[in-house]
């Protein structure tokens, strides 16, 4: 059952993560707080994980619609480290108890990059945290994984650089 919300965010923020800002930043509160939770709260109920998850994805919201520059760095942060991990995990590579000093720098880098490139960045971390929730859902061998990942993030720029695109074009 977990793995439905998971999946359902995943492909929201593959291929909408620039158009609903807020979608984005949702997406990564509920994936932060659904892996702490689960972390944390190990053995407790899947309801309870799941709205946690909830509330900090609503919370998120919240803060991107009303505070949006606090919100564009939290979010790069929060992309970028879970990303620096989850891509290490891609190549099989286990941090162990560096996984937060790999975090940290990665969210450092997020947060960076979303500064300077806005709507590529959103682009670019809004389609590799899809494809990372939605490849995580999965619990195939390491070559289904890798493969799944790839295709994911792939489409999810592609539909995202096609609609910024058109209204790009539509301004113009």
């Amino acid at each position: 059952m977990l793995a439905i919300p998971q999946i359902l965010v995943g492909l929201a923020l593959a291929t909408l993560g620039r158009k609903l800002f807020w979608l984005f930043f949702a997406g990564l509160d509920f994936l932060s707080a659904m892996t702490l939770a689960s972390r944390w709260l190990a053995g407790s109920p899947e309801w309870l994980v799941i709205g946690l998850g909830i509330l900090a994805g609503l919370a998120g919201a919240l803060l991107a619609v009303f505070v949006q520059k606090v919100a564009v760095a939290v979010a790069g942060f929060l992309a970028g480290g879970f990303l620096s991990l989850g891509l290490l995990n891609l190549v099989g590579f286990n941090p162990g108890g560096i996984s937060w000093l790999i975090f940290l720098v990665g969210g450092i880098l997020g947060a960076v990059l979303m500064a300077i490139a806005f709507n590529w960045a959103l682009i670019v971390l809004s389609s590799l945290a899809g494809a990372s929730l939605i490849s995580d859902a999965f619990a195939g061998g390491r070559p289904a994984y890798s493969i799944l990942y790839i295709v994911v993030l792939s489409v999810g720029i592609v539909i995202q650089w096609a609609l910024l695109r058109q209204e790009r074009h539509r301004a113009a």
